[in-house]
């Protein structure tokens, strides 16, 4: 069993078996895992027999301690307790290994409550564009977990491989990833982004075409003891998009699909027929001649430093319906805006949008309002529900269980 596979039926041993804070014994933890007895080898220098399951299960104790989901029950030798945090994230259901349940589509694409890595290698449809979230390398993680720093290039990787075969020649690969990760104890970056770079194109053969910066305007203020306290940081403001094609020669991105309105006065420019001046700038690169800018274009070609704000009313809205209804509110979503922007530079009319990390299905919800065929697959049962609140009112909306009487951990529909 590999590090990652056991954290989630800790928790849930832990949330089945525990009452109230009193927290529950080791022994009746092997007992819950189905540990009981073992063989018993030789460990360490000294050499001495130890059960390796509970050993393992003792370790990951300690690693949930870090991430502040476990704690020791005062008092009690070897009696261990969830934490008020992990209690409120007691409502994410992850699915099984192995299930893809369809929970909802509509006229135009699918949700599937699923792992990424349970589908990823079987998809048969040829995708134009995978645009996607992925969860942060976060030190302390969100309630539906995240690799670490040091684990998170070979997830991104993984995660990522499986689905190259289905990406048409010149498909691209947004990757909206956080640029806010420091060292432990320091004020210095994390340079994995430039590892996770790397490695797409070492390993997977794939070619940075972009690397576009989300400017958020509501973004908090932060790293709070880096920027306010010891003020050896500036807060932060923006996150980095990269962009990857399999063929830049034939990379099927257009930005005549974006284009913006021109300003009023380079609509006026136009108007009368180009720049009247000669100058040059630049020491020459940049020359201007009566005529320059003259000619009509369809709009202004959109910049690589995009803003846009992950407030709105939309979200709101859900955020509440959600709330409504008992399910756990997403506390990091890609504005649609943000994904719709992506979502038409990067795919061709008609192309197929796949976002194996769907959360609250934001490149779902851009796809629809731009006429895009879409899949999204999401681990988290109650996530891909609270999608379904934000796509319930678009042609087609089919859903397979109901919101107020669904039981996820029912897979007998599959």
């Amino acid at each position: 069993m590999q590090q990652a596979d056991l954290f989630e039926p800790l928790l849930a041993a832990y949330r089945n078996v525990q009452i109230n804070d009193e927290g529950i014994s080791n022994a009746a933890l092997y007992e819950a895992l189905d540990l009981v007895g073992g063989e018993r080898k030789p460990v360490g220098r000294a050499r001495q027999p130890h059960n390796l399951e509970h050993r393992k299960v003792r370790w990951h104790q300690q690693t949930l301690r870090k991430l502040g989901l476990l704690e020791r029950v005062p008092g009690q030798r070897g009696n261990w307790r969830l934490t008020p945090k992990a209690q409120e994230e007691c409502d994410l259901t992850p699915a099984p290994e192995g299930v893809a349940l369809v929970a909802f589509s509509t006229d135009l694409g699918v949700a599937i409550w699923t792992r990424t890595e349970t589908l990823a290698g079987k998809l048969t449809d040829q995708i134009s564009a995978v645009i996607t979230s992925p969860p942060y390398p976060l030190r302390q993680a969100r309630a539906y977990g995240n690799p670490s720093e040091a684990e998170y290039v070979d997830f991104i990787c993984h995660s990522l491989e499986p689905l190259l075969k289905n990406l048409i020649v010149g498909g691209c690969i947004a990757l909206n990833v956080s640029n806010d990760i420091f060292l432990s104890k320091s004020p210095a970056r994390s340079m994995y982004v430039e590892r996770l770079t790397l490695a797409l194109h070492d390993r997977l053969g794939l070619h940075l075409h972009e690397r576009a910066i989300w400017n958020n305007p509501a973004k908090p203020p932060g790293p709070t003891y880096w920027a306010s306290i010891k003020r050896q940081q500036l807060n932060v403001g923006y996150e980095p998009v990269l962009i990857f094609c399999n063929d830049p020669v034939r990379c099927v991105a257009d930005n005549r699909r974006v284009l913006q309105p021109h300003s009023k006065r380079h609509a006026q420019l136009l108007a009368a027929g180009g720049e009247v001046r000669t100058a040059a700038y630049g020491d020459g690169a940049y020359k201007l001649r009566p005529g320059s800018f003259g000619n009509l274009t369809a709009g202004k070609i959109p910049k690589n430093l995009i803003s846009i704000s992950h407030v709105s009313k939309e979200v709101e809205k859900t955020r509440k319906a959600a709330k409504d209804l008992g399910l756990p509110v997403h506390g990091a979503l890609m504005p649609v805006k943000l994904a719709r922007l992506l979502v038409e530079f990067l795919t061709p009319p008609g192309g197929l949008v796949l976002d194996p990390f769907g959360g609250w299905l934001s490149t779902a919800l851009a796809c629809e309002e731009a006429g895009y065929p879409w899949i999204a697959l999401e681990k988290m049962a109650e996530y891909v529900a609270g999608g379904g609140i934000r796509l319930s009112g678009r042609p087609g909306f089919r859903a397979s269980f109901d919101l107020e009487g669904w039981n996820p951990g029912d897979t007998s529909r599959n």
